[in-house]
Order: C-alpha cells, then structure tokens, then sequence
C-alpha cells in the first residue's frame, strides 16, 4: 500500500494539473457512478489526508479515491481516455488527462461530509493540521499493543505505511514487537516519522539510508537474510498483525533486541 508520501505528491500532481480549470472528461466506471457527469465543473483543489485523496469541485461536492494496495494515477496529455480495464476514473481537462487505475475506493461525497470518509483519522504527518502531541496521546490509548501495529493504524496517526514501519523501529533501535508502552521516548520516533515523509514527499521512493544508489536506500525493509547495514547480523522478517492485517515486518535482532 502506498506511503503517506506518495499520497501527497500524488495529490501535488493531480492539483497541478486539474485545479483551476474546468472538467472536459468525466468518466466514472464504477457501477454506482457510473452515470455521473462532472463535466463543465471547476476543480477547486486536490488534497491529500493521511492515504486518502479528495479531489474538490465546484458544487460543493468531492471526489473521494483511495489507492488501496495496487491502486496508481497517471496524468497525460489530453486526449481520449484510454479502453483499459483497470481504469476506473478518469477526469480531465483542455491540457491535461488524469487516469485512476485499480483504485480501492471511488466515490463522490458533499464536501461537507468529507468525514464520513476521513474523519477517522489521526494526524496527518504531511498535513497542515499535525499534531504529534496528538499523535503520541493516541499512541498511548493502548500501551500493551505492539509498536509495529499501532504505527499502521491510520486512526492513530496517518501516514505511516509498511515500508516506514520497519525503518522507524530500526532507526529507533525499537523491536517492532514492543510494546508501546515500553517504548522509549515516542515523542522522538513521532518526530522521526514526520521528518522522514517530509524529506521523501516530493520524489518517488522512500529513501531512509540517505543514500540514493539503488538497493542502498532501506536499512531493513526488503532485506530479509541480508546483513544488517550497521551491526551485519542478518535481517530477520515475519507476519505482524492481524487488527492492522498482517504485514510482512523487517528488522535487525541485534540493534533491535527482541523484549
């Protein structure tokens, strides 16, 4: 599933390329709106919260996607949109072609009612509205769950995806196991977490190494049986779940020592 970040500069891209003009091509190939037609419509803006992208326009009315695990948008030059099944949106205008494929989640809402679909969330980390106190009290709700699961719920703080769960624990020399009770210092990893999708957010990938160079850019996420980059004990992985569903989890057994 998409990170936080890529969330964001996808909402950067489609808001660069749709707002401010009005909707030529208005295509919605799912069943339940599939006779809908926003066409003539201004789109006001696109804004990213936590994984989720609402897509504004005129009418007081919001197009909310989620990109779920395979989901991806692509901008083209306008044009016909393209017959291909795995589209299932397209919005466009005089310049440009924006193509949902595989999207989770599609469905248009009032904007006033925008939470029924986000409300639920925790603190954005690249929103306007972070708050990692917030973040750090909603952590602490449950102080018996493990710190590799409670980092994935959204409702917690959101953002925070598979890939940034495994390095976060490792940056922090935290056993994703933990419990988040017995992790040291959170407001520390929630300041991490929060610098880590702010240096990423504008380009693709997540790089945590500080290294560029293909296969350099994980400490532990995709390394399993690897040497550790630091210590060169090997990297260990393993299912962690299931109120999060279960993820695939790296880290390293001696930085992060098991509780």
């Amino acid at each position: 599933m998409p990170e936080g970040d890529t969330v964001w500069l996808t909402a950067h891209r489609l808001d660069e390329a749709l707002a401010g003009r009005p909707l030529t091509v208005s295509d919605f190939r799912v069943p339940a709106l599939a006779t809908t037609d926003l066409r003539g419509r201004v789109v006001r803006e696109v804004r990213a919260r936590g994984k989720h992208l609402l897509i504004r326009v005129d009418g007081a009315l919001t197009v909310h996607t989620h990109l779920r695990m395979d989901g991806v948008w692509r901008i083209r030059r306008a044009g016909p949109p393209l017959r291909d099944h795995r589209i299932r949106l397209a919005l466009g205008n005089a310049r440009w072609l924006a193509l949902g494929y595989a999207l989770g989640v599609v469905e248009l809402l009032r904007t006033e009612e925008e939470d029924s679909a986000v409300g639920r969330l925790g603190p954005d980390l690249l929103g306007p509205d972070w708050d990692p106190a917030e973040a750090v009290h909603r952590l602490l709700r449950r102080p018996e769950r493990a710190i590799g699961e409670a980092l994935l719920d959204q409702s917690l703080l959101a953002g925070i995806g598979n890939v940034y769960k495994s390095e976060l624990c490792f940056l922090r020399g935290v056993h994703p196991w933990r419990p988040v009770g017995e992790t040291a210092d959170l407001p520390g990893l929630v300041d991490l977490a929060h610098r880590l999708l702010e240096a990423n957010k504008r380009r693709h990938g997540h790089i945590t190494t500080g290294d560029l160079r293909p296969g350099r850019r994980h400490w532990v996420y995709g390394r399993a049986g690897r040497p550790c980059r630091r210590c060169g004990a090997l990297i260990e992985h393993a299912l962690q779940g299931p109120e999060t569903g279960e993820r695939l989890t790296f880290w390293c057994p001696r930085c992060q020592p098991r509780p």
